[in-house]
């Protein structure tokens, strides 16, 4: 029996009085995983990212472990929600325009002391300070650095299009619109180098590709490791007593931590494992969170049809950004219908073995997004389901 094959049967055990469709989260690869990421960390902490998890369980799980501290959250509703929650250290990734947020976290001195808000322009502090309705608190602020890799001349950009905050002088700058401004502190500074962190170098079949996204990422981290600390040691001119500079993803959480500006690592969809970051030669994890769906149809020979099932990920439309059927291993997508709404035909010899009523396991192509899929998401423990936690979907948060 192969590795898979037996993950397979202890997955269809531990959920055999359950129907699908159902998801869940093998706890010895998920903590695998969470011991990886502290790993190659090298001794600095991990902050994990919440939009990966998207389950207050887990979240706590991954916490009350050593080199883990803090949460990175992508709306300000759920950073409040967190903090509300108990969560002491929540910082928000993004820029937000939510005006009744900043009112309540103006307002309120347990949340203003938990939760940090992301800045990269002088009209967010405007926003803020035109929303605070009277809240008083001193509101903490983070800077976003872009980190983009610029080559001919800035002709060509590499990167995602986040912070429009380049340069030393440009960080330094909005650094000191913060500190003049009476109700807001500057804490943390921020870069998150999605090209380097959120592109597999090591593509199936692609040796050429993989060779130059090797190659760009390797310029990209010399290039991003200067101008960091560089931007790092102008922020802090200004604001000597920053608290943290924030960097990596999990796909280069080793080679961030080894920049010595650098003083935590942001990192989440490593404890999952999802399909996405099958394609790296800088580490290997174990998939750790797959969800089910159950055979309903078996319109011939060599197929089998699921009950829905087209779960896409975000991101430019691609077939990697669909979920793949991962046990039992050897069944594809039909390519004219491919994962459909409400039913999915399976091709491959496995789909002769399989009957109605059986489980077909599926890995999904992004982190957490499974989980707005999901109410629920089983615990697993050998062959066991040993607790079932909600989901932010189950807990009735949806925020984005």
């Amino acid at each position: 029996m192969t590795p898979r094959a037996a993950d397979r049967a202890r997955y269809d055990r531990a959920t055999a009085h359950l129907d699908a469709p159902v998801a869940l989260v093998d706890l010895e690869a998920f903590d695998a995983n969470a011991d990886d990421l502290v790993r190659r960390a090298g001794g600095k902490p991990v902050r994990v990212a919440s939009k990966s998890v998207r389950c207050r369980a887990l979240l706590e799980r991954v916490l009350a472990r050593d080199g883990f501290a803090g949460v990175m959250s992508f709306t300000l509703a759920e950073s409040l929600w967190l903090a509300r929650a108990g969560f002491e250290d929540v910082l928000l990734a993004y820029p937000s325009a939510d005006r009744a947020g900043f009112a309540e976290l103006a307002g309120d001195a347990k949340l203003a002391g938990a939760v940090t808000v992301m800045v990269d322009d002088v009209a967010q502090l405007d926003l803020m300070e035109a929303s605070r309705a009277g809240g008083a608190e001193e509101i903490r602020v983070c800077l976003e650095l872009d980190t983009s890799l610029r080559l001919l001349g800035g002709r060509v950009r590499i990167g995602a299009l986040r912070s429009p905050l380049r340069e030393p002088a440009e960080l330094a700058e909005l650094a000191r619109s913060v500190a003049r401004r009476p109700g807001f502190r500057l804490v943390g500074l921020m870069a998150y180098e999605g090209h380097v962190a959120g592109v597999g170098d090591a593509v199936a079949g692609r040796p050429l590709r993989s060779r130059a996204i090797r190659l760009m990422q390797s310029a990209a981290r010399k290039e991003l490791a200067a101008r960091r600390a560089a931007v790092v040691r102008a922020v802090r001119a200004v604001a000597p007593d920053l608290e943290f500079v924030n960097g990596g993803g999990t796909g280069s959480v080793q080679h961030t931590a080894a920049e010595d500006a650098v003083t935590e690592i942001a990192a989440g969809s490593g404890l999952f494992v999802p399909r996405l970051f099958d394609n790296y030669t800088s580490f290997s994890g174990r998939p750790a969170a797959l969800f089910a769906q159950p055979v309903v149809r078996r319109p011939g020979v060599g197929v089998v049809t699921v009950l829905g099932g087209g779960y896409p990920a975000s991101g430019a439309a691609g077939r990697d950004r669909l979920p793949v059927p991962y046990l039992p291993e050897g069944l594809r997508y039909d390519p004219q219908e491919g994962p459909g709404e409400v039913q999915t035909p399976l091709i491959g010899s496995p789909a002769d073995d399989l009957r109605i009523g059986d489980k077909v396991w599926f890995r999904h192509a992004k982190a957490g997004e499974l989980c707005e899929r999901f109410d629920t998401l089983q615990l697993v423990e050998g062959d066991r389901v040993t607790a079932a936690v909600p989901t932010y979907r189950g807990e009735g948060r949806t925020f984005l």
